[in-house]
């Protein structure tokens, strides 16, 4: 909390007024180990929030005039378990929560030192994607992984959103049983924010656990994107820090005018097996008639 609390002030001294930290931000990623039970790992689980470890962060943010993004591990009353984030606004209250819907890995055992078990350990997250207002700006919530799906991020368009505020963790290894280049985890994570950005006229922040976590080396990479698609700062090294970068309403207006003007363009008419299919089936043909006079 120390470490967070003096980022927090960091920020604060740049005029900084909306920050993102990480996805689980307040423990290891423990979805990297297998226990023969979820509920052993309940020690890593928030069972409310704030709670007497969190205020400090609350209160200083709300000294501050800072608002920010928070991911942990939420146990709720009735056991139910989420990869969570919550959104707080400058005033120091939460005025939105996001549960992590696109889960990546598996929920078994591969009897492999580092897995990724968030099936196991997490419920699919409920709330959908909300967009809440954060620092006066409307902002999109999402994790991880969400940020590798287009629908993330279209869904949060639609709903108006200015900038999608999205805290990760990634190994360097990728997806078991993959073995990439040392370069590659981070180029599809850039990959990934700058489409979401481009294709959808938002302002993406993206904010990383980096260096070595229990043995496990995360790419780190965080970074703020344009609706360009364009980095505009990324971070340097492995150690606390501070991406800053200026918010500019005026970047998004051309895009959403024309080229992504979405009720000008949009025929989600012919969009109907994205919500229907989870899975690859067989393909939708199509006849044309037509005809000649003689």
């Amino acid at each position: 909390m120390r470490r967070l609390i003096a980022l927090l002030e960091r920020a604060a001294a740049h005029g900084c007024r909306l920050v993102v930290f990480p996805e689980l931000t307040l423990t290891t990623f423990f979805p990297r180990y297998f226990l023969p039970s979820p509920e052993m790992a309940e020690k890593y689980f928030e069972r409310e929030m704030p709670n007497a470890d969190t205020q400090p962060l609350f209160d200083r943010a709300r000294e501050l005039g800072v608002a920010f993004v928070l991911g942990y591990a939420e146990l709720t009353p009735d056991q139910r378990r989420f990869n969570t984030v919550c959104a707080v606004d400058v005033d120091g209250t939460i005025v939105g929560s996001y549960r992590k819907i696109h889960l990546p890995g598996h929920a078994e055992d591969r009897k492999m030192e580092h897995q990724h078990l968030e099936k196991y350990y997490f419920e699919v997250g409920d709330v959908g994607f909300p967009v809440v207002t954060l620092a006066g700006l409307k902002v999109g919530l999402a994790t991880c992984n969400d940020r590798r799906w287009a629908e993330t991020y279209r869904v949060l368009a639609l709903q108006g959103a200015d900038l999608v505020a999205i805290g990760y963790n990634t190994p360097v290894s990728g997806v078991p049983g993959m073995n990439p280049e040392p370069h590659r985890m981070m180029e599809e994570h850039l990959l990934s924010v700058r489409a979401g950005a481009y294709q959808n006229a938002l302002w993406v922040l993206a904010a990383a656990k980096s260096g070595v976590e229990d043995g496990q080396r995360l790419i780190g990479g965080s970074c703020i994107v344009t609706p360009g698609g364009d980095v505009v700062s990324r971070a340097t090294g492995d150690g606390d820090e501070l991406v800053i970068g200026a918010y500019d309403p005026g970047v998004a207006e051309p895009f959403r005018a024309e080229m992504f003007n979405f009720s000008r363009h949009r025929r989600p008419e012919h969009y109907q097996l994205i919500v229907e299919r989870t899975g690859v089936g067989e393909p939708v043909v199509a006849a044309i008639a037509g005809g000649h006079d003689d």
